[in-house]
């Protein structure tokens, strides 16, 4: 075999190993664990009031990051035939035939493993308890609940919350309901349902631009079984508008004044964006809305972090 030859073998197999790498990266949905790890991660920070020891902060990470791979893949792999019917889905890893069931079961288990016993080792059981906690409410209920009922989103947003109590879990908070202005178990709970109720505007915009896609799949989207948007609008309306009070909660555990103009600015602003949806119900209020959804929660993190110093 010439040196020519050779290294063209070479090339071609690290670019099915580096292709191979970005399927299974793929299968793990890294956008939605990048903003799960973003909530740890500031849940963490305010449960210590700072960073936590590297070794603490590194560990939980790594074992939620792990743990929230597995979920997706979990999901995927059980809703394979619905993503093949959806333009949005058809070309993830198991519909396009880029990688096999028993292939994506083997990734999800290794990577649930591994986090859960990174967390319970090297960080405490109640973190990795809390870990596997998430990974159910994802897979076992959310997931198959989104083809039976459109209440699957009440449950999703449960799943989508449960990472503020692996961070505040993880640097060893109180989840106490007593002493101070805000005990701690009010503040994490705060925090919990910030997470909670800002999924509620954002997912029904989604399921507003996607819902000929859904209810081809089959899916029991809110805005399938209600094809006016008439409920989809409402429900998003009072998310953002139930959100407002509790994102001020934390205020009375840190008084800044920046934090409590910010989060109202950002409410008022969240809540006009899910007015106007309710309102006109088109592609473009919806993709208004899902825009100041993403604008939202990471505006609102920072100021729940740099708040201390405010």
């Amino acid at each position: 075999m010439s040196f020519t030859t050779s290294t063209a073998v070479y090339t071609s197999r690290r670019e099915m190993i580096f292709a191979r790498m970005a399927t299974y990266l793929e299968l793990s949905k890294p956008r939605i664990g990048s903003l799960v790890l973003v909530v740890v991660a500031v849940s963490a920070f305010c449960g210590h009031w700072g960073p936590p020891q590297s070794w603490i902060w590194f560990h939980t990470l790594l074992g939620t990051a792990l743990i929230a791979a597995s979920a997706s893949a979990f999901n995927q792999l059980i809703e394979q035939t619905t993503d093949a019917r959806m333009q949005r889905t058809a070309n993830r890893p198991l519909p396009s035939g880029r990688i096999h069931n028993l292939q994506a079961v083997t990734f999800g288990a290794a990577t649930l493993s591994l986090g859960f016993v990174d967390l319970a080792l090297f960080v405490n059981l109640l973190t990795a308890l809390l870990g596997g906690l998430t990974w159910v409410a994802y897979v076992v209920l959310y997931t198959p609940l989104k083809s039976k009922t459109a209440a699957n989103t009440a449950v999703g947003a449960v799943a989508g919350a449960l990472p503020v109590l692996i961070g505040w879990a993880a640097v060893g908070a109180s989840f106490s309901f007593t002493g101070g202005p805000l005990p701690d178990g009010m503040y994490v709970a705060a925090l919990f349902l910030i997470v909670y109720l800002w999924q509620f505007p954002h997912f029904m915009a989604i399921a507003w631009i996607y819902r000929q896609q859904y209810a081809a799949a089959g899916l029991q989207m809110l805005t399938v079984v209600d094809p006016t948007g008439r409920r989809a609008g409402a429900q998003a309306v009072l998310g953002a508008l139930a959100l407002l009070p509790v994102s001020l909660l934390p205020a009375l555990q840190m008084p800044s004044p920046v934090y409590r103009g910010g989060a109202i600015a950002l409410g008022l602003a969240y809540l006009s964006a899910a007015a106007l949806f309710c309102w006109r119900r088109d592609e473009r209020s919806a993709r208004i809305l899902l825009q100041t959804s993403l604008v939202y929660l990471p505006a609102l993190l920072v100021l729940l972090v740099l708040s201390p110093w405010m």
